[in-house]
């Protein structure tokens, strides 16, 4: 093995206790949503937002992050194994979670809480995008320890050897660290979002945020997309793959909603 190269072998069990298993993966995915629930706390402060519906709004957002993130897996990416073995979608331990399903979930959800609580659903969505993004960091992170979603191969210096890879031939060749890639962009485009939020309010228009999310984080995924080994086998005979084709309506979304809203300025 060239030195230059990285020997990425974590154990993704940080320890146990009896049948009980803490793991790196589950200790940051909750991690980003203690850190994200301050920030937004702070947000609902400066806006004089009753802590109640902050309360409301956490829940709804884990429920519907596990929800989306669960089905979005199952059904993106092996929905043949999924409709003929449907128990095995409760299986969320063994791992399985898609951000386009997750992303679907949260806008379901908070156009439900929009009704129940009389605010636009633009209002929540672009202050939780914010921490969203934040948190799509540290699920990254989670898939780096548990050395999952693995880059395609390369020779720069910086290539990771997954040494704990299930696959053999994933493990024996350096490898982008595709999940760092993710992890970084989600981190600058969080501090983006957050010193636009702050520097704009109460300036900007509702679904401004949110069109620039769509737009950073999704466009930032299809091109990481490209360094990235297929994840399932009937990716392998598309021209884009999975996570690329599910990126596409996210931007397009985002960047009707920006078109929408400066038409709107203008007239």
């Amino acid at each position: 093995m060239n030195l230059l190269y990285i020997n990425w072998n974590p154990n993704p069990e940080i320890f146990s206790i009896g049948p009980i298993s803490v793991r790196w993966y589950g200790l940051l995915f909750a991690a980003g949503f203690f850190v994200g629930y301050f920030i937004m706390l702070r947000i609902f402060k400066k806006e004089q937002i009753p802590q109640s519906v902050l309360e409301k709004l956490t829940t709804y957002m884990f429920v519907s992050t596990v929800i989306g993130a669960r089905l979005g897996h199952c059904f993106f990416y092996d929905p043949s194994y999924y409709l003929s073995n449907p128990i095995e979608i409760f299986k969320i331990w063994e791992g399985g979670l898609a951000s386009h399903g997750a992303a679907i979930g949260i806008i379901i959800a908070l156009i439900i809480l929009s009704r129940k609580t009389s605010m636009p659903v633009l209002w929540y969505l672009d202050r939780i995008v914010i921490v969203v993004a934040l948190a799509g960091m540290f699920i990254r992170l989670g898939n780096l320890m548990n050395s999952e979603i693995v880059g395609t191969q390369t020779d720069l210096p910086w290539g990771f050897y997954f040494l704990r890879n299930y696959d053999p031939e994933i493990s024996q060749v350096p490898r982008h660290p595709s999940q760092l890639y993710e992890a970084l962009s989600y981190l600058f485009i969080f501090a983006f979002l957050l010193i636009y939020y702050y520097k704009r309010f109460p300036k900007f228009r509702d679904g401004q945020l949110f069109g620039m999310f769509l737009i950073l984080v999704f466009g930032a995924r299809f091109l990481i997309e490209y360094v990235k080994e297929v994840q399932v086998n009937f990716e392998e005979s598309l021209i884009l793959n999975m996570g690329q084709t599910l990126s596409i309506p996210f931007v397009l979304l985002g960047t009707a909603i920006l078109f929408y809203i400066n038409r709107k300025q203008k007239a």
